[in-house]
């Protein structure tokens, strides 16, 4: 099976030597998003709560030129550098989830990229 780069130009440029996303198969694994903005490439300002909404709405965008959304995520990580946050990112994370959630794991981890508070990875299969 080829391997397909997945790219979005409406979520932030990988700030490293990897992709957005790639599909093998009828499998798509994504790299973790961060809260950037994807016009400016800097961290949104505001709390874990603005911090959560900008990965979630990356994460739509990338879904979105994979030809995939929301419901086609099968599995999910988060990384959090303070699990004291995990009801607020839980709460809006599901809200991108109203039905048939994915597998998920959240872990807490000492730092993330450009000091950011919040990071998801996921899977998701195109079923069409």
């Amino acid at each position: 099976m080829a391997k397909e780069i997945i790219q979005s130009d409406n979520a932030p440029a990988a700030i490293g030597p990897y992709a957005q996303g790639v599909r093998v198969g009828d499998q798509v694994w994504f790299s973790g998003q961060i809260p950037l903005d994807p016009v400016s490439g800097e961290v949104v300002s505001g709390g874990i709560a603005e911090q959560t909404e900008q990965v979630m709405k990356n994460m739509g965008a990338v879904l979105a030129a994979a030809g995939l959304d929301f419901g086609q995520v099968v599995k999910t990580t988060i990384y959090l550098v303070d699990l004291a946050d995990f009801t607020v990112v839980n709460e809006i994370y599901g809200r991108f989830f109203p039905a048939a959630p994915p597998a998920r794991a959240t872990v807490e981890v000492a730092a993330l990229p450009k000091g950011v508070s919040v990071e998801i990875e996921w899977i998701a299969h195109d079923d069409a």
